[in-house]
């Protein structure tokens, strides 16, 4: 079988260093010549995290294994491909779409055996279960927040001074756009720091004041 090592260090001392990324190198060596498997080729990515998959030779083994070039990915380490559950099973989902393997040397996980995809059922089980106690938590928390007076959504963080202007220009007939233009000539501060207003941003400022002197009265 035609596969493709994978290997990864987050930082650049590391990366200078080689030690970690000819140890994966090795390990993952050793376990295609112990399976009788044609290594491709080991590709790299030093220096980058894990957290993300915005990684130059992550993404070209994945296209390599897209196209068919090789039939399965080989970590020496899990978390040198993915660094949460729910990260990996979204991994093992697009290797089922697109039938190939995946095979970490420290888990034993192999998706080429019986016993392997068993345990990739079982991940995808614990990351659903996570995904649910986690929005369970964060509905608990707002139900807290909101008790205890927290409010959620668009607030306004404009001066009242801006906002009281939005409010005087839109009442004179001025259309949210032409308040933003106004103000971007004026070179009135946007909210978030941005680099020009936008109608929108007055339609939420507007919205959210005149929504707030309404709950007030």
């Amino acid at each position: 079988m035609d596969v493709i090592g994978y290997t990864r260090v987050s930082t650049r001392e590391q990366a200078q260093s080689g030690h970690s990324l000819v140890t994966q190198r090795r390990a993952i060596e050793a376990e295609c010549e112990r399976r009788g498997w044609t290594l491709v080729e080991v590709i790299e990515d030093a220096g980058f995290t894990g957290t993300t998959d915005d990684r130059p030779g992550l993404q070209r083994a994945l296209v390599m294994l897209k196209r068919k070039q090789a039939r399965a990915l080989v970590m020496a380490r899990m978390d040198r491909l993915a660094r949460s559950t729910q990260h990996l099973c979204e991994f093992i989902t697009r290797s089922r779409k697109q039938k190939w393997s995946m095979v970490a040397l420290d888990m034993g996980l192999d998706t080429t055996t019986a016993n392997g995809r068993m345990v990739v059922r079982i991940l995808a089980a614990v990351a659903e279960w996570e995904s649910e106690m986690n929005s369970e938590r964060v509905k608990d928390g707002m139900a807290e927040a909101r008790a205890s007076g927290a409010r959620f959504g668009f607030q306004r963080s404009a001066p009242s001074v801006t906002v009281a202007r939005i409010l005087h220009e839109r009442s004179q007939g001025q259309s949210f756009n032409a308040i933003a233009a106004r103000l971007d000539a004026d070179r009135i501060p946007t909210p978030g720091g941005g680099v020009r207003w936008y109608g929108s941003t007055v339609t939420r400022l507007h919205r959210a004041e005149c929504k707030q002197r309404e709950e007030v009265a």
